[in-house]
């Protein structure tokens, strides 16, 4: 029984993902560090906190956690306010959802990207409860924050069906106990162990229909 679906946001709603590693990329270049064969895989579904140490600590960025989630996170919204890169009928798809259930968004975005791909999508109010693993002490793949957006809908984790792209998004959501229905970017699929966690798996969000979230 399904009470309640929880989507993730970059590489669901919005294709951010790419759009990430670009301004990441650029800005580990230009401030000293050294981008690694495994970055982009680690980066995805780290909360801010976690993703600007790992680039001051590990990868030789010059300047501090704080600065490069600062900056990082400026460009980002800039990058926002010239073009949200909406993944084509992904809002539609919450739309129609959101007829038969409670939404929650539990997204490793910073809360004002959040807010402003929400705002630029028209989505803003079709989500019952929306968090950033800004505020949860662990991001993805801890289970933190799909934990805490089930809390907030007062629906249990086992009752929800979550929808994710990322290896540690989907790890995240399985370890809260969810259904998952995983909808990997082509560009970045996902491992192994992340596909035998996911109840479904899907060639793209326009197949994500009522009768699936409900199956």
């Amino acid at each position: 029984m399904t009470d309640a679906v929880v989507f993730d946001l970059d590489g669901v709603i919005v294709d951010s993902e790419p759009v990430w590693e670009e301004v990441r990329r650029a800005y580990v270049a230009a401030h000293g560090g050294t981008w690694q064969p495994d970055t982009q895989r680690r980066l995805m579904g780290m909360s801010t906190g976690e993703w600007s140490r790992y680039l001051s600590d590990d990868l030789g960025v010059d300047r501090t956690a704080e600065q490069v989630a600062a900056e990082v996170v400026e460009e980002m919204t800039r990058r926002y306010a010239e073009h949200v890169p909406l993944i084509d009928g992904a809002d539609d798809v919450v739309r129609q959802l959101a007829t038969r259930w409670p939404l929650g968004l539990a997204s490793s975005s910073p809360t004002r990207l959040i807010a402003a791909a929400l705002a630029a999508t028209g989505l803003t109010d079709t989500f019952g409860a929306t968090l950033s693993t800004e505020e949860t002490a662990q991001g993805k793949p801890a289970p933190d924050v799909y934990l805490a957006v089930a809390a907030r809908l007062g629906v249990e984790p086992a009752r929800c069906v979550a929808v994710e792209d990322s290896s540690n998004g989907v790890r995240s959501a399985a370890a809260a106990g969810m259904r998952v229905v995983a909808v990997p970017h082509g560009a970045y699929p996902l491992d192994p162990d992340a596909e035998r966690l996911a109840a479904v798996v899907l060639p793209s969000i326009g197949a994500l229909t009522p009768e699936v979230v409900a199956g």
